[in-house]
Formats: C-alpha cells, structure tokens, sequence
C-alpha cells in the first residue's frame, strides 16, 4: 500500500519541528563550531518555514521534500556533535 503523501507530509512536518525544539547547540556561539551550528539550524529553520510555503500553495511534494531536507540538516548537525539532542526516541539518529 503506497504511503499517503499528506499524512507524511503532515507527520515529518511535525518531526522537523519537534527536532526544531529539542536541538540545543553544544559549542559556544562565538566559536567556529558555535556558527556552524546557528548555520545548521538556520537551514533547518529555513526549511521548515518554506515546506509551509509550499503546503500553503498545495504543493505537497516540495513540501515533504523540504521538510525532509531540514530534518537533513538538524540529524547531521547532532551527529557531528554540534547539537545536544535526545539520544532514543523517533527524532534523531545518534
């Protein structure tokens, strides 16, 4: 059975929020790695505010795309260590 494009939509938007939420940066913000992280969360920020663009626009394949692409970017950022993230549950894969 094909996933339902709306409902995904809808669940990773709520993903990529929650991440939003729980991520907390790790190194100081006047550090290299402290600007790399308020990068990472720009981008994820930025991703979340556009795939509501795009739901908005009934655009739902851009707007899975880019919430799936922000999420990308907060994952990617706990992995590297820049974020302090919860290590179990359903948000991050570390």
């Amino acid at each position: 059975m094909p996933a339902d494009l709306h409902e995904k939509m809808d669940r990773y938007e709520g993903l990529l929020a929650e991440a939003l939420a729980e991520a907390e940066a790790v190194p100081p913000a006047d550090t290299p790695l402290g600007e790399a992280a308020a990068e990472y969360e720009e981008m994820a920020q930025s991703y979340l505010d556009d795939g509501r663009h795009f739901r908005e626009h009934d655009d739902p394949v851009n707007a899975l795309a880019a919430f799936s692409y922000g999420h990308a970017w907060l994952d990617a950022g706990a992995r590297i260590g820049l974020f302090d993230v919860p290590e179990s549950g359903h948000l991050f894969t570390v």
